[in-house]
């Protein structure tokens, strides 16, 4: 099977290589899950699935590395959301790194410690189509790219190329943000079926954004 490159300056045909027996083919997903919802969990399980990847890994940020910093809740909250999310789900982690160094979570840093520490795994971050925008201005990108393979998933309403190596995938269209989540609880309704039933009991457990 082929994989396709495409950015709007190349398109080139990635033959997919023939796993080596003793390495690991591990995604990453990091993000801020304020609070984790359904799109997350489709976009993690379908990359796994198409890329054949043996697990996905959901990676929350201690304090986004953004210009545009967002508030958010407590990183306790955050992961006891996602460890609800997943419990059963096969094929997908959580990676707590980022919340155990804490300080501003760069990707590189973050990555650089993975790979050190993972020399037998070849690592596929995932971001959405609205990041590949900003491949330039993230940290240390130039040598980031030789550390992971990013994976772009293309979102509802968004097109996006890049000069990068990205891999696409193709993932079902679902248009759903925490934020979207947050606005329906603090405008009194509930957001059923966009995020795990498990997460949203809790969610209202303990008076989460109100």
């Amino acid at each position: 099977m082929a994989l396709e490159l495409l950015t709007p300056f190349t398109k080139v045909e990635l033959e997919e290589e023939k796993k080596e027996t003793d390495r690991k083919q591990i995604g990453i997903l990091g993000g801020n899950f304020n609070p984790v919802h359904n799109a997350h969990l489709v976009v993690a399980d379908q990359v796994r699935q198409q890329l054949g990847l043996d697990q996905v890994f959901l990676m929350p940020e201690f304090i986004p590395p953004h210009v545009d910093k967002k508030g958010t809740i407590d990183e306790k909250h955050r992961l006891k959301m996602l460890e609800l999310a997943i419990e059963g789900v096969s094929g997908l982690s959580i990676e707590h790194i980022e919340l155990e160094r804490q300080g501003i979570s760069y990707t590189y840093d973050t990555m650089r410690l993975l790979t050190e520490q993972n020399p037998d795994v070849d690592y596929y971050f995932i971001i959405g189509a609205d990041m590949v925008d900003y491949l330039p201005k993230w940290h240390r990108i130039d040598e980031l790219i030789n550390l992971v393979q990013f994976v772009g998933v293309q979102r509802p309403k968004y097109k996006a190329g890049t000069s990068y190596p990205v891999i696409w995938v193709d993932v079902p269209l679902m248009d759903i943000s925490s934020s979207m989540v947050r606005d329906f609880i603090q405008q009194g309704r509930k957001p059923n079926f966009l995020l795990p039933k498990p997460v949203l009991d809790y969610i209202e457990k303990e008076g989460l954004y109100q």
